[in-house]
């Protein structure tokens, strides 16, 4: 794997805490700004809608840029805005901030897949995405934790600070070490034009992963936002252990983002039918068991792994569905997954204002799952049930 892959993925640990970190800050952030839980939560949604509007916005404007250049601006960006939520008092901004921070990271994250996708074998898109990925997950079993644990001891905005500062280094790193191709035209011969690209959304094959993508994923931060809550106020853990909690959680998406590295590239059919029931049954298991202390310690660690395995092996799929579309499809992908990430927390704090309890989110993240899985069955028995056969929603092989 070229080592500017694995460079990039120390900026997606910057940005991975940022996304996550407010999993561990919600009620806090609720306290200072004197606003309620559930709007408190709407922050993580308003960085996920961000992400979903900005990735295939920021794919088309980055289409003439140089690639070194579009990603250092992104992340330039990202690091100021955290500063400014940092310093704000008032919660509207701090809600902009979200979405500014949202609108870079979907630049970087969109020209980043296609940076990395371009630098391995067709057939190691999985692979590749693995390690972009893991700045993600390492971000959850670490920056996520750091933050939640900042936040205790010194507020809720050092953590912020601490993503601004993180996010220097990684500035660092790619400046140096990214090639300053291009990521569009002017291009070489055969680079395919926006309207092909963007042609390929009316492949069904495409759209019903991007589908499956947002439905897993959204099951997975409806109950990651709310996570704290859950574990201390329906679990009776105490507040000092929700950065453990956190971490464990974390752990489990490094492990699933590794088993998505490894199979999705090859077996990925076994793995979404597999991960996709059992990650059903767990966040059924999780909402009826959450107030056992052991049940929710190690359905953190489980449904982490599981969540990730599923996800990684889904965006994996996009970016091969789409692999005639070099820009956009990373655009694509991070866009179905944050439109989960948006619709999760905001369906759980639907559920919660409702009056159904912090167990809710446990019981929306279900109902995603099981919507994502009559989705996928009801798609590949149409597919199974024409003749002739057409392509599957989800690829056998790679294509060498």
């Amino acid at each position: 794997m070229p080592p500017t892959v694995y460079l990039l993925a120390l900026a997606v640990f910057a940005q991975g805490t940022s996304e996550f970190m407010l999993a561990g800050l919600v009620a806090d952030i609720s306290t200072d700004m004197r606003v309620p839980l559930s709007d408190a939560g709407l922050l993580t949604s308003a960085f996920a809608v961000g992400m979903a509007v900005g990735a295939p916005l920021m794919a088309l404007m980055s289409r003439r840029w140089p690639r070194r250049s579009s990603l250092t601006v992104f992340l330039a960006v990202f690091a100021l805005v955290h500063v400014l939520g940092a310093v704000t008092t008032d919660f509207g901004v701090l809600m902009t901030t979200r979405v500014l921070a949202a609108l870079a990271n979907a630049g970087f994250m969109a020209v980043g897949l296609a940076t990395a996708t371009a630098l391995v074998p067709p057939n190691a898109k999985g692979r590749a995405l693995a390690v972009l990925l893991g700045g993600t997950t390492i971000a959850c079993v670490a920056g996520v934790p750091a933050g939640a644990l900042l936040g205790e001891l010194l507020g809720w905005r050092s953590a912020f600070w601490a993503v601004a500062l993180v996010s220097l280094p990684a500035l660092v790193a790619v400046v140096t070490s990214v090639p300053a191709g291009k990521t569009g035209n002017p291009a070489p011969a055969g680079r395919p034009s926006v309207a092909t690209e963007l042609g390929t959304l009316r492949r069904p094959r495409l759209l019903v992963t991007l589908v499956l993508g947002a439905l897993v994923n959204g099951a997975t931060f409806c109950t990651f936002t709310y996570l704290a809550p859950i574990v201390t106020d329906v679990a009776g853990i105490g507040s000092a252990w929700v950065a453990a909690l956190l971490a464990l959680f974390g752990v489990g998406s490094f492990l699933g983002v590794r088993t998505a590295g490894r199979l999705s590239d090859t077996r990925p059919l076994p793995l979404l039918v597999g991960g996709g029931v059992a990650l059903l049954l767990g966040w059924v298991v999780f909402a009826l068991a959450a107030s056992i202390p052991a049940v929710v310690v190690a359905l953190a660690l489980v449904q982490g792994t599981l969540s990730f395995a599923v996800g990684g092996t889904l965006i994996s799929q996009v970016l091969y569905a789409a692999s005639d579309a070099p820009t956009l499809g990373g655009g694509f992908a991070t866009a179905s997954l944050n439109v989960g990430a948006a619709a999760g927390p905001w369906l759980g704090g639907i559920a919660i204002a409702a009056g159904y309890g912090l167990r809710s989110p446990l019981w929306v993240s279900a109902l995603l799952v099981a919507g994502a899985l009559v989705v996928g069955g009801a798609a590949w028995a149409m597919v199974r049930g024409r003749a002739g056969g057409a392509r599957p929603a989800v690829r056998e092989t790679p294509t060498p």
